[in-house]
Protein backbone atom coordinates (compact mmCIF):
# COMPACT_ATOMS: atom_id res chain seq x y z
CA UNK A 1 0.00 0.00 0.00
CA UNK A 2 1.40 3.41 -0.92
CA UNK A 3 2.11 6.36 1.39
CA UNK A 4 -0.49 8.33 -0.56
CA UNK A 5 -3.71 5.96 -0.19
CA UNK A 6 -2.98 5.45 3.72
CA UNK A 7 -5.81 6.93 6.10
CA UNK A 8 -6.44 6.93 9.76
CA UNK A 9 -9.72 4.17 8.66
CA UNK A 10 -6.47 1.76 7.23
CA UNK A 11 -5.17 2.34 10.48
CA UNK A 12 -8.25 1.38 12.81
CA UNK A 13 -8.97 -1.37 10.42
CA UNK A 14 -5.22 -3.19 11.16
CA UNK A 15 -5.16 -2.25 15.14
CA UNK A 16 -9.07 -3.53 15.52
CA UNK A 17 -9.93 -0.24 16.75
CA UNK A 18 -11.75 3.34 16.01
CA UNK A 19 -10.58 5.99 13.51
CA UNK A 20 -10.91 8.59 16.43
CA UNK A 21 -8.17 6.55 18.62
CA UNK A 22 -6.14 6.03 15.70
CA UNK A 23 -6.78 9.94 15.00
CA UNK A 24 -5.62 10.36 19.10
CA UNK A 25 -2.32 8.79 18.66
CA UNK A 26 -1.49 10.44 15.36
CA UNK A 27 -1.77 14.21 17.20
CA UNK A 28 -0.37 13.16 20.47
CA UNK A 29 -3.24 12.74 22.62
CA UNK A 30 -2.94 10.15 24.60
CA UNK A 31 -5.21 10.49 27.60
CA UNK A 32 -7.76 8.22 26.72
CA UNK A 33 -5.72 5.69 25.29
CA UNK A 34 -4.35 3.01 26.70
CA UNK A 35 0.22 2.96 26.19
CA UNK A 36 -0.30 -0.45 24.47
CA UNK A 37 -3.06 0.78 22.08
CA UNK A 38 -0.46 3.96 21.62
CA UNK A 39 2.42 1.44 21.01
CA UNK A 40 0.53 -0.70 18.39
CA UNK A 41 -1.31 2.23 16.60
CA UNK A 42 2.53 4.11 16.01
CA UNK A 43 3.98 0.31 14.35
CA UNK A 44 0.96 -0.12 11.93
CA UNK A 45 1.75 3.52 10.77
CA UNK A 46 5.15 3.61 10.54
CA UNK A 47 4.79 -0.09 8.77
CA UNK A 48 2.21 1.41 6.07
CA UNK A 49 4.30 4.44 5.51
CA UNK A 50 1.49 6.83 7.06
CA UNK A 51 2.15 10.86 5.71
CA UNK A 52 -0.50 12.78 8.20
CA UNK A 53 -2.30 15.58 5.64
CA UNK A 54 -0.95 18.78 5.99
CA UNK A 55 -4.45 20.32 4.85
CA UNK A 56 -6.08 18.06 7.75
CA UNK A 57 -3.87 18.83 10.20
CA UNK A 58 -4.50 22.77 9.38
CA UNK A 59 -8.10 22.47 9.53
CA UNK A 60 -8.08 21.05 12.97
CA UNK A 61 -5.40 23.47 13.91
CA UNK A 62 -6.73 26.72 12.17
CA UNK A 63 -3.41 27.34 10.95
CA UNK A 64 -1.91 26.65 7.33
CA UNK A 65 1.44 26.82 8.22
CA UNK A 66 2.03 29.54 5.22
CA UNK A 67 3.53 32.99 5.78
CA UNK A 68 3.16 34.90 2.50
CA UNK A 69 6.55 36.94 1.22
CA UNK A 70 4.81 39.46 -1.00
CA UNK A 71 6.72 41.93 -3.32
CA UNK A 72 5.69 44.21 -6.11
CA UNK A 73 5.88 43.32 -9.76
CA UNK A 74 7.25 46.09 -11.82
CA UNK A 75 5.96 45.72 -14.85
CA UNK A 76 6.08 41.89 -15.45
CA UNK A 77 9.78 41.84 -14.00
CA UNK A 78 11.40 39.11 -12.50
CA UNK A 79 11.27 39.99 -8.84
CA UNK A 80 14.09 37.45 -7.72
CA UNK A 81 16.28 39.31 -10.08
CA UNK A 82 17.26 42.19 -7.15
CA UNK A 83 20.29 40.43 -5.19
CA UNK A 84 18.51 42.32 -2.23
CA UNK A 85 15.50 40.42 -2.49
CA UNK A 86 16.99 37.23 -3.12
CA UNK A 87 19.54 38.13 0.64
CA UNK A 88 16.34 38.83 2.38
CA UNK A 89 14.15 36.48 1.35
CA UNK A 90 16.94 33.06 1.85
CA UNK A 91 17.09 34.73 5.56
CA UNK A 92 13.14 34.97 6.05
CA UNK A 93 12.46 31.37 4.44
CA UNK A 94 15.37 29.91 6.36
CA UNK A 95 14.23 31.19 9.76
CA UNK A 96 10.53 30.06 9.18
CA UNK A 97 11.60 26.65 8.33
CA UNK A 98 13.31 26.17 11.30
CA UNK A 99 9.98 27.47 12.84
CA UNK A 100 7.70 24.75 11.42
CA UNK A 101 6.69 27.37 8.63
CA UNK A 102 6.50 27.10 5.18
CA UNK A 103 6.78 30.38 2.13
CA UNK A 104 4.36 31.48 -0.45
CA UNK A 105 6.26 34.08 -2.22
CA UNK A 106 3.60 35.95 -4.68
CA UNK A 107 4.65 39.21 -6.91
CA UNK A 108 1.61 41.64 -6.59
CA UNK A 109 1.02 44.04 -9.82
CA UNK A 110 1.56 47.62 -8.56
CA UNK A 111 -1.66 48.59 -10.17
CA UNK A 112 -4.16 46.49 -8.31
CA UNK A 113 -2.82 45.49 -5.15
CA UNK A 114 -6.06 44.83 -3.43
CA UNK A 115 -7.57 42.24 -5.67
CA UNK A 116 -4.44 40.44 -5.63
CA UNK A 117 -4.65 39.89 -1.19
CA UNK A 118 -7.93 38.80 -1.46
CA UNK A 119 -7.10 36.14 -3.13
CA UNK A 120 -4.27 35.25 -0.88
CA UNK A 121 -6.53 35.04 2.07
CA UNK A 122 -8.18 31.93 0.53
CA UNK A 123 -4.70 30.04 1.38
CA UNK A 124 -5.36 30.86 5.11
CA UNK A 125 -2.24 32.07 5.60
CA UNK A 126 -0.99 32.92 9.11
CA UNK A 127 1.30 35.64 8.11
CA UNK A 128 2.98 37.84 6.07
CA UNK A 129 5.84 39.79 5.23
CA UNK A 130 5.64 42.97 2.71
CA UNK A 131 9.14 43.52 0.93
CA UNK A 132 9.02 46.89 -0.87
CA UNK A 133 5.79 48.77 -1.23
CA UNK A 134 5.09 52.02 -1.47
CA UNK A 135 2.99 53.53 1.52
CA UNK A 136 0.02 53.68 -0.66
CA UNK A 137 0.02 50.24 -1.79
CA UNK A 138 0.86 48.89 1.74
CA UNK A 139 -2.41 50.56 3.13
CA UNK A 140 -4.24 49.21 0.22
CA UNK A 141 -3.61 45.75 0.98
CA UNK A 142 -4.13 45.75 4.41
CA UNK A 143 -7.49 46.44 4.04
CA UNK A 144 -7.65 43.33 2.86
CA UNK A 145 -5.46 41.04 4.33
CA UNK A 146 -6.91 40.31 7.84
CA UNK A 147 -3.43 38.71 9.46
CA UNK A 148 0.12 39.25 11.50
CA UNK A 149 1.72 41.29 9.03
CA UNK A 150 5.41 42.84 9.39
CA UNK A 151 6.43 45.70 6.30
CA UNK A 152 10.27 45.93 5.48
CA UNK A 153 11.31 49.52 4.52
CA UNK A 154 8.07 51.35 5.01
CA UNK A 155 7.50 54.76 6.31
CA UNK A 156 3.75 54.06 6.33
CA UNK A 157 2.41 55.64 10.44
CA UNK A 158 0.12 52.92 11.21
CA UNK A 159 -0.05 51.58 14.76
CA UNK A 160 -1.05 48.30 13.41
CA UNK A 161 2.08 47.20 11.36
CA UNK A 162 5.28 45.85 12.60
CA UNK A 163 7.68 47.42 10.44
CA UNK A 164 11.02 47.36 10.03
CA UNK A 165 13.77 49.99 8.05
CA UNK A 166 16.95 51.57 7.89
CA UNK A 167 17.67 54.97 8.65
CA UNK A 168 17.94 55.58 5.01
CA UNK A 169 18.03 60.04 5.64
CA UNK A 170 21.42 59.03 7.04
CA UNK A 171 22.28 56.60 4.38
CA UNK A 172 21.65 59.33 1.22
CA UNK A 173 23.39 61.92 3.33
CA UNK A 174 26.44 59.65 4.37
CA UNK A 175 27.23 58.79 0.88
CA UNK A 176 26.99 62.64 -0.46
CA UNK A 177 28.79 64.25 2.39
CA UNK A 178 31.50 61.46 1.39
CA UNK A 179 31.79 62.57 -1.94
CA UNK A 180 31.58 66.39 -0.70
CA UNK A 181 34.55 65.34 1.70
CA UNK A 182 36.76 63.85 -1.04
CA UNK A 183 36.56 67.50 -2.73
CA UNK A 184 33.24 66.71 -5.43
CA UNK A 185 30.86 69.92 -6.02
CA UNK A 186 28.69 68.65 -9.17
CA UNK A 187 26.92 65.17 -7.94
CA UNK A 188 24.37 63.44 -9.37
CA UNK A 189 21.44 60.98 -8.09
CA UNK A 190 20.16 58.27 -9.63
CA UNK A 191 17.17 56.14 -8.26
CA UNK A 192 13.63 55.09 -8.52
CA UNK A 193 11.06 57.90 -9.71
CA UNK A 194 9.95 59.68 -6.04
CA UNK A 195 6.46 59.34 -6.12
CA UNK A 196 5.91 59.46 -1.95
CA UNK A 197 7.55 59.59 1.12
CA UNK A 198 9.63 56.10 1.07
CA UNK A 199 13.16 54.39 0.61
CA UNK A 200 14.14 56.47 -2.69
CA UNK A 201 12.59 59.62 -0.89
CA UNK A 202 14.16 59.32 1.79
CA UNK A 203 17.79 58.63 0.56
CA UNK A 204 16.73 61.33 -1.56
CA UNK A 205 16.21 63.79 1.77
CA UNK A 206 19.74 62.74 2.65
CA UNK A 207 21.75 63.63 -0.26
CA UNK A 208 19.40 66.81 -0.89
CA UNK A 209 20.74 67.80 3.27
CA UNK A 210 24.45 67.39 2.23
CA UNK A 211 24.32 69.54 -0.65
CA UNK A 212 22.65 71.99 1.19
CA UNK A 213 25.09 72.02 4.62
CA UNK A 214 27.83 72.40 1.84
CA UNK A 215 26.38 75.64 0.33
CA UNK A 216 25.52 73.41 -3.14
CA UNK A 217 22.70 73.96 -5.17
CA UNK A 218 20.46 70.79 -5.66
CA UNK A 219 20.18 70.27 -9.25
CA UNK A 220 16.73 68.88 -10.88
CA UNK A 221 18.80 68.37 -14.08
CA UNK A 222 21.41 65.90 -12.13
CA UNK A 223 18.39 63.86 -10.97
CA UNK A 224 18.05 60.63 -12.97
CA UNK A 225 15.16 58.61 -12.20
CA UNK A 226 15.22 54.83 -13.23
CA UNK A 227 14.45 51.37 -11.88
CA UNK A 228 16.55 49.84 -10.40
CA UNK A 229 18.47 47.30 -12.52
CA UNK A 230 21.65 46.68 -13.72
CA UNK A 231 21.17 47.61 -17.49
CA UNK A 232 19.06 51.20 -16.16
CA UNK A 233 22.70 51.79 -14.59
CA UNK A 234 24.73 51.11 -17.85
CA UNK A 235 22.12 53.71 -19.39
CA UNK A 236 22.05 56.31 -16.74
CA UNK A 237 26.02 55.84 -16.93
CA UNK A 238 26.06 56.62 -20.53
CA UNK A 239 23.66 59.95 -20.20
CA UNK A 240 25.81 61.27 -17.43
CA UNK A 241 29.09 60.84 -19.61
CA UNK A 242 27.37 62.30 -22.51
CA UNK A 243 25.09 64.91 -21.20
CA UNK A 244 26.65 66.07 -18.04
CA UNK A 245 30.77 65.82 -18.51
CA UNK A 246 31.13 68.52 -16.12
CA UNK A 247 30.17 65.90 -13.39
CA UNK A 248 32.22 64.40 -10.88
CA UNK A 249 30.47 62.17 -8.44
CA UNK A 250 27.17 60.17 -8.51
CA UNK A 251 25.53 58.16 -5.62
CA UNK A 252 22.92 55.68 -6.93
CA UNK A 253 20.10 54.67 -4.33
CA UNK A 254 21.30 50.55 -5.08
CA UNK A 255 24.39 48.73 -5.68
CA UNK A 256 22.92 47.32 -8.48
CA UNK A 257 22.12 50.41 -10.52
CA UNK A 258 25.79 51.86 -9.20
CA UNK A 259 27.24 48.48 -10.75
CA UNK A 260 25.86 49.65 -13.90
CA UNK A 261 26.47 53.10 -14.09
CA UNK A 262 30.29 51.83 -13.60
CA UNK A 263 29.98 50.17 -16.83
CA UNK A 264 28.11 52.68 -18.67
CA UNK A 265 30.39 55.23 -17.86
CA UNK A 266 33.69 53.19 -19.41
CA UNK A 267 31.29 52.13 -22.75
CA UNK A 268 31.09 55.68 -23.07
CA UNK A 269 35.29 56.08 -22.56
CA UNK A 270 35.78 57.53 -19.81
CA UNK A 271 36.66 55.97 -16.24
CA UNK A 272 35.92 55.60 -12.83
CA UNK A 273 36.54 56.82 -10.58
CA UNK A 274 39.37 59.20 -12.47
CA UNK A 275 36.20 60.74 -14.38
CA UNK A 276 33.34 60.05 -12.45
CA UNK A 277 33.13 58.98 -8.91
CA UNK A 278 30.30 56.05 -7.84
CA UNK A 279 28.66 55.44 -4.48
CA UNK A 280 25.54 52.64 -4.07
CA UNK A 281 23.27 51.86 -1.69
CA UNK A 282 23.59 47.90 0.37
CA UNK A 283 27.05 46.90 -0.12
CA UNK A 284 25.78 43.77 -1.41
CA UNK A 285 28.31 41.16 -2.78
CA UNK A 286 28.52 42.48 -6.28
CA UNK A 287 29.97 45.60 -4.47
CA UNK A 288 33.60 43.40 -4.20
CA UNK A 289 32.92 41.72 -7.17
CA UNK A 290 33.18 45.27 -9.66
CA UNK A 291 36.60 46.38 -10.25
CA UNK A 292 37.47 49.11 -8.61
CA UNK A 293 35.57 47.60 -5.41
CA UNK A 294 32.74 50.03 -4.81
CA UNK A 295 32.64 52.60 -1.86
CA UNK A 296 28.81 52.06 -0.75
CA UNK A 297 26.21 52.54 2.48
CA UNK A 298 25.75 49.01 3.92
CA UNK A 299 22.53 48.10 5.74
CA UNK A 300 22.65 44.60 7.38
CA UNK A 301 20.24 42.47 5.19
CA UNK A 302 20.44 39.44 7.84
CA UNK A 303 19.26 41.57 10.92
CA UNK A 304 17.01 43.35 9.35
CA UNK A 305 15.22 39.97 8.23
CA UNK A 306 16.05 38.25 11.41
CA UNK A 307 14.01 41.43 13.16
CA UNK A 308 10.96 40.87 10.81
CA UNK A 309 10.77 36.97 11.93
CA UNK A 310 10.78 37.64 15.33
CA UNK A 311 8.49 40.22 15.44
CA UNK A 312 6.10 38.31 12.76
CA UNK A 313 6.41 34.78 14.97
CA UNK A 314 5.87 37.63 18.04
CA UNK A 315 2.75 38.50 16.26
CA UNK A 316 1.29 35.07 15.47
CA UNK A 317 1.35 33.70 19.10
CA UNK A 318 -0.24 36.76 20.93
CA UNK A 319 -2.78 39.14 20.35
CA UNK A 320 -0.85 42.48 21.04
CA UNK A 321 1.91 43.73 18.42
CA UNK A 322 5.31 43.79 19.99
CA UNK A 323 6.18 46.68 18.56
CA UNK A 324 4.75 49.60 15.57
CA UNK A 325 8.59 49.88 14.58
CA UNK A 326 12.59 49.16 14.39
CA UNK A 327 14.81 51.40 12.47
CA UNK A 328 18.32 50.34 11.81
CA UNK A 329 21.35 51.61 11.22
CA UNK A 330 23.55 52.47 8.39
CA UNK A 331 27.51 53.14 7.69
CA UNK A 332 29.24 54.17 4.99
CA UNK A 333 31.59 51.67 3.50
CA UNK A 334 34.83 53.39 1.70
CA UNK A 335 36.27 51.35 -0.65
CA UNK A 336 38.02 52.21 -4.35
CA UNK A 337 35.05 53.95 -6.49
CA UNK A 338 35.49 57.98 -5.20
CA UNK A 339 38.23 59.91 -6.17
CA UNK A 340 39.78 62.45 -3.87
CA UNK A 341 39.49 65.84 -5.59
CA UNK A 342 41.37 67.39 -2.59
CA UNK A 343 44.76 65.45 -3.29
CA UNK A 344 47.16 68.27 -5.58
CA UNK A 345 47.40 66.37 -8.96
Amino acid sequence: MSAVAVTLKDIAQEAGTTVMTVSNVINGRYGKVSQATVDKVRAIAEKLDYVPSATARSLVARSSRLVGVLLPDSEGSNVLVSPHNVAVIGVIERMLQEHGYYVLLRSIPSNDPASVTAALRSWNLDGAVFIGFLDSQIRAMRATLDTALVVLDSYEKNSELMNVRLNDRKGGYLATRHLIEKGHTRIAFVGPRITERGVVKERYNGYRKALREAGLPVDDALIVATDVAHANGIEAGRLLSDQHPDVTAVFATADLLAAGIMEGVRAAGRDVPADLSVVGFDNLDLATYVSPQLTTVTQDLTAKATRAVELLLLSMHSDGVPTNETVMDVELVERGSVRDLTLAP
